[in-house]
């Protein structure tokens, strides 16, 4: 399957699931994963007219950027260690992996402009996964106003990779629950309107539990890596 089919069958299984949910195609934000391809495959991407790329490593995202530079809007979706923050805070959009206070700490530090962050709520309880534990949410955004190169503008999940759906669909529907509590709470520092939760393989479900950013990777790009 080329790029362009992948692309023309994931914006209509986003239709669909659209559909189930009483929502629009429109609201939902596709940020095309390229951890696993080529420069050249991330640039078809956005011939394309995808033009929101994510990574999740600083050397990947560099290749690219060096390449394709901000003509796309760039978002950062994996782990970042406080120590990098200086190397590309300047270059990024959006932080998808708020999780900590030392690395707001940072962001705050080295940023000379509002960062837009997702805090990552870890939502499956995994210990494999990063994340704030459900019940540090309130307070650890509370305490983000501290910081005011940081804008709070949603959260962040991953759910376990299970095919079991109901498992899948309460990690999805608990963030959207916190979002929603967050978003009661008007702080003018964290308006908390996005969600940015879904994966490949569980996109669907994350639109029709109120996903806003899905971050897609080898059902729109591929995987050149197969690792």
């Amino acid at each position: 399957m080329t790029l362009q089919n992948r692309y023309e069958n994931l914006n209509e299984r986003i239709r669909l699931a659209c559909e189930r949910s009483n929502r629009h195609a429109e609201d939902i934000q596709v940020i095309a994963v390229t951890k696993y391809v080529s420069v050249e495959t991330a640039q078809k991407a956005v011939d394309l007219g995808i033009k929101h790329l994510g990574e999740n490593r600083l050397d990947g995202f560099f290749k690219k950027y060096e390449s394709i530079g901000n003509n796309v809007t760039w978002h950062f979706i994996g782990t970042l260690q406080s120590r990098k923050v200086k190397e590309v805070i300047h270059y990024v959009d959006y932080i998808h992996s708020l999780d900590r206070p030392s690395l707001a700490k940072e962001i705050n530090k080295r940023a000379d402009q509002i960062v837009p962050c997702f805090v990552q709520v870890n939502t499956g309880g995994e210990e494999s996964k990063h994340g704030l534990d459900p019940d540090e949410l309130e307070s650890f955004i509370e305490k983000m106003k501290l910081y005011p190169n940081i804008k709070v503008i949603g959260l962040m999940t991953m759910a376990p990779l299970t095919e079991d759906e109901t498992v899948i669909r309460n990690c999805f529907r608990s963030l959207r629950e916190m979002r929603d509590h967050i978003q009661s709470q008007q702080f003018s520092h964290a308006p908390c309107t996005y969600l940015s939760m879904g994966m490949s393989q569980d996109f669907e479900i994350a639109i029709e539990e109120g996903a806003t950013h899905i971050r897609v990777g080898s059902s729109l790009v591929g995987n050149e890596k197969k690792n």
